[in-house]
């Protein structure tokens, strides 16, 4: 394992993603422990995605007083019900949502009335801002579906509808989430930028090839919208896991 600093986040380097998620999992169970000394209950934000199955499954592994941890997830396809097989909320209910007593968990309605549903998530991420946010970083360098052309750092919504860019649609074809480019949905609730970096604490789990070029460009290119992820280089709370392939195209001072 190999530790650097970019800007103010802490990035850890493995040789498998085995590894990474494990580790990731893991320090991740020791940050909940300690901010459930410090207050009764959390809450704590999930991306859904083939890239965070080894987190995932070790996390819901971990000995965690669930029952005092209330979950949610950070972005969902616009048209698809709650518990549609390619669904967010779907994905990660078979991940752990359903594996773990969570105090509560919270799920989006993709096939609910966008404005509606905008309004009901954001009334309960502003009464409960989250604690922690588990996330990773797409191919084109979007956290949550802040893809390049809708990214704002300073979004004043909690959360929005996009329209998906191409290379986002793109990426679920590649992580076989969906067969064609056409069967996968063009717009997704999202939650914005803000309301992922304004929460103390942000663990990003990086895997794959695939993600080489967007994790080279968010921890050493321009901090702009232009690759959303570079934000997190200014969070102090921000951790980031990848493994040797999605480090790739990093220059690395010494082997792992």
């Amino acid at each position: 394992m190999q530790e650097t600093t970019y800007g103010k986040m802490k990035v850890k380097i493995f040789k498998t993603r085995e590894k990474m998620g494990q580790t990731a999992a893991h320090d991740a169970a020791g940050q909940i422990r300690t901010l459930l000394q410090q207050k009764s209950e959390i809450h704590c934000v999930f991306a859904a995605a083939p890239s965070q199955n080894e987190f995932l499954a070790s996390l819901a592994r971990e000995d965690i007083p669930w029952e005092k941890i209330h979950a949610y997830h950070m972005d969902e396809y616009v048209g698809l019900e709650v518990g549609h097989p390619q669904s967010f909320n779907e994905f990660l209910s078979k991940a752990i949502f359903r594996r773990v007593p969570f105090a509560s968990v919270h799920l989006i309605d993709g096939h609910a009335d966008p404005r509606q549903e905008c309004t009901h998530y954001a009334a309960l991420l502003k009464a409960a801002p989250p604690d922690i946010i588990f996330m990773g970083i797409g191919e084109n360098g979007h956290i949550a579906f802040n893809d390049p052309s809708v990214a704002d750092f300073h979004d004043p919504r909690i959360i929005k509808v996009v329209t998906l860019d191409e290379t986002c649609r793109l990426q679920q074809v590649h992580d076989n989430c969906f067969p064609t480019l056409e069967d996968v949905p063009k717009q997704a609730f999202t939650l914005t930028i803000p309301t992922l970096i304004h929460a103390p604490y942000q663990f990003c789990i990086v895997p794959g090839k695939l993600k080489a070029k967007a994790v080279a460009a968010a921890l050493t290119g321009e901090i702009s919208e232009s690759c959303p992820a570079s934000i997190l280089r200014q969070q102090k709370g921000c951790r980031m896991y990848l493994d040797k392939d999605s480090a790739s195209e990093l220059n690395q001072g010494s082997s792992l």
